[in-house]
């Protein structure tokens, strides 16, 4: 299967670059898996499409604010530290602009000595890893000095940080928010609860490999990164419970998706609760084992996330939604609208 498949015409102008007021007024393409059926609407009729006994399962990662400037010790030029992953208790694996000023042994000083961190290895692609020291505790010193990571292609200042967060973020550790999870809202959240379905939650903390390009040919050739997940006992339970009585399971974003449909592919489709690592990749062929329906938004061309939901609606299905988005000006990536893909009936 080749990458060029999912490629589709996105002009640049639909690309979202400031997140609506109204987290609920965005807009939301419904489509029936297999066909060419489509209906349009505004996000909070999702409450519609969900029914009593469905269970509605949600990622409740928290953003980091983890894009640091500093100063390089040293010479006094300015250094970008992106956080990615944390290795050891004052220790993380960072990108860093300009990588080649940042050799082993660089010090970098954040918010005039408020934070500061010492380069100890290199990695690939202009990767460093950084150890960090501080007086108090590192969360408020970063909620202090940090910027959210905005994705690549938004080019606009986010006045409202919180904007890029979910309304349920709670588990600190993404280096991008769950998009889709963000036309939700508590009022919303307590409607759906209020029809009879259940609302529960899993932890995946995204990375940025979620904006790398795929850069080889043929899909079965791409290596996916590797993210945290974990579910609880009781998410487990509703989940299972959910299926045993014939309900839908709809998944709201593509982590929450990769998470369940990694716990299923382990245990025979069951949901267990564990955490783990994993590089799960969903793509045409793939059978889904815990999801039947998914909300998410728009998704870069040729980007392994159209290819996950072409495996559970058709790549055909998918890019003509996404031509009709296209030709009906919907709004695309993380602050864009959002596509309801139905259970298959």
């Amino acid at each position: 299967m080749k990458v060029e498949d999912f490629d589709f015409h996105l002009p640049e102008q639909l690309i979202a670059q400031t997140p609506l007021l109204d987290r609920t007024a965005s807009r939301l393409l419904v489509v029936n898996p297999f066909s060419t059926e489509l209906e349009h609407h505004q996000f909070g009729h999702i409450i519609n499409e969900l029914h009593a006994g469905d269970c509605l399962v949600l990622n409740d990662t928290r953003v980091l604010p983890a894009r640091l400037m500093g100063i390089k010790e040293d010479t006094g030029a300015n250094i970008e530290i992106l956080l990615l992953k944390q290795t050891n208790d004052d220790e993380w694996e960072t990108l860093v602009k300009p990588a080649k000023r940042v050799k082993i042994g660089t010090i970098v000083t954040f918010g005039e000595g408020l934070l500061t961190a010492e380069c100890i290895g290199e990695l690939d692609h202009g990767g460093r890893i950084f150890k960090f020291s501080y007086e108090g505790i590192f969360y408020e010193i970063l909620d202090q000095l940090g910027e959210m990571p905005l994705p690549p292609y938004i080019r606009e200042k986010l006045d409202d940080q919180d904007r890029y967060q979910t309304v349920f973020a709670k588990e600190r550790g993404s280096a991008a928010a769950p998009t889709a999870g963000l036309h939700f809202t508590n009022d919303l959240l307590d409607a759906i609860r209020a029809k009879g379905v259940e609302v529960v939650f899993v932890t995946l903390h995204v990375g940025l490999g979620t904006f790398r390009p795929v850069s080889v040919d043929s899909i079965e050739e791409h290596d996916m990164h590797s993210e945290f997940y974990s579910v609880t006992e009781e998410t487990a339970e509703v989940i299972n419970r959910t299926k045993a009585n014939g309900g839908k399971v709809i998944a709201v974003g593509t982590t929450s998706t990769r998470t369940l449909e990694t716990v299923a592919s382990k245990h025979d489709g069951k949901i267990v609760a564990e955490h783990g690592w994993t590089n799960i990749f969903i793509y045409p062929g793939y059978e889904y084992k815990a999801i039947d329906g998914l909300i998410t938004n728009f998704h870069l061309p040729k980007s392994t996330l159209v290819m996950l939901v072409s495996a559970l609606a058709s790549k055909e299905t998918i890019l003509h939604a996404y031509e009709e988005a296209v030709n009906e000006k919907y709004r695309f990536f993380s602050f864009g609208d959002a596509m309801f893909i139905r259970p298959k009936k």
